[in-house]
């Protein structure tokens, strides 16, 4: 019996971060064949060529111009995919999320007829187009693996059969449990950077379903009240690649080059991200790590405006409006007491059981060509 050829594709640092140790596992995998695809910012120089962070042998690049307007990057991603699914003829397509891409990717495999298992739909963020994409996604999708039992549900509401939707937990959360971190010193020496009496991470993503000012003008707010603290070292990360982020990029650069206590990074990889957090007081911007795995670090997260809106929240998250007033009142809010002390108890919602291993029995388990022709589950009918 042939192994069964399972195709990852992965195109942003973060969603590689996610997904690096169920690849590596099913690379390891005597009954599994994997073919591991980059695209998208991993092949990009402004956004830090991540493709040298992958770690596992990469079988294919593939480079759709991801520098360029989405709707173009999107159009060059469905011809070459469907070319190279024509070339590499996997049993399953596995991808992550709800980029705009990613979404060309499952486009591709649809017109393959290759059947796609999808992970983290259910999800809800009603403050940007990444709820429509990852929606879309779902429906093209065969199996299904949640990051909560209530994820679960949505996606069954959505007309997907229960029998091939799991709730696994998330794997960035896993990844967590299984990474050794580095320690201060070693983390300060690869960043080249000293951390303070207070210190945060910035990550700041456009809003893309907002029209009534620019990207630059809201992320100038958040700036000018990160220019308010005091005895604060402040770590940016740089955005993705949606609209808008180009004016973010050029505000960070400007702004870490005139203050002392701030520094930026195109990406700092799973094991750097994961280590910083062990010593920042705060997860800072509109970014879903803030929502999804900090809270496991027992550190804070200000949420601002309503980019991550819709999903399920640990008592660690603070949101508030994208204005100067309100961001420092959250940061106020960070530092009292009070909420200090809560965050020493905080439970993460998202953590499961052997997240990595239950999707890839899942995957071995399930046939999955028999699944090409769905039903729609009607749940007025049950």
């Amino acid at each position: 019996m042939s192994m069964k050829k399972i195709c990852i594709v992965t195109s942003t640092r973060a969603e590689y971060g996610i997904m690096s140790n169920l690849i590596d596992r099913i690379s390891r995998d005597d009954d599994l064949d994997l073919q591991l695809v980059a695209t998208g910012t991993h092949l990009s120089e402004r956004f830090g060529y991540t493709c040298s962070e992958i770690t596992t042998a990469i079988t294919k690049k593939i480079d759709i111009c991801i520098e360029k307007k989405p709707a173009y990057a999107m159009s060059v991603a469905v011809e070459k995919f469907y070319e190279a699914f024509g070339e590499l003829k996997p049993d399953v397509l596995v991808v992550l999320g709800d980029r705009y891409e990613i979404m060309a990717v499952a486009i591709a495999a649809m017109l393959s007829k290759l059947p796609i298992a999808h992970i983290s739909g259910g999800e809800s963020t009603f403050g940007i187009m990444d709820e429509e994409i990852r929606h879309c996604i779902t429906k093209m999708s065969h199996l299904h693996f949640t990051i909560c039992e209530e994820y679960r549900n949505r996606v069954i509401q959505l007309g997907e059969n229960p029998e091939y939707v799991f709730n696994v937990g998330s794997l960035g959360v896993e990844n967590i449990k299984n990474t050794k971190l580095l320690s201060k010193d070693e983390l300060e020496e690869q960043l080249n950077f000293k951390f303070g009496p207070k210190n945060l991470l910035v990550t700041f993503h456009p809003m893309t379903l907002e029209y009534n000012y620019g990207q630059a003008e809201q992320f100038q707010i958040l700036l000018g009240a990160l220019s308010e603290l005091k005895n604060t070292k402040i770590i940016f990360t740089k955005p993705n690649s949606d609209d808008g982020n180009e004016e973010i990029f050029s505000l960070i650069d400007e702004y870490a080059s005139l203050h002392e206590n701030a520094t930026a990074f195109k990406s700092l990889g799973q094991l750097r991200y994961f280590s910083t957090l062990q010593f920042v007081d705060a997860v800072v911007g509109n970014s879903s790590s803030g929502i999804v795995e900090a809270p496991s670090f027992k550190i804070g997260t200000i949420n601002i405006s309503d980019r991550q809106q819709g999903r399920i929240q640990s008592e660690s998250i603070i949101n508030c409006e994208n204005t100067k007033e309100e961001i420092l009142s959250a940061i106020q809010k960070l530092y009292s007491t009070e909420f200090q002390q809560m965050l020493k108890t905080v439970r993460n919602f998202y953590e499961g059981n052997d997240t990595a291993n239950n999707i890839i029995k899942k995957l071995k388990e399930v046939d999955v060509s028999k699944l090409l022709k769905k039903v729609f589950f009607d749940l007025r009918a049950k």
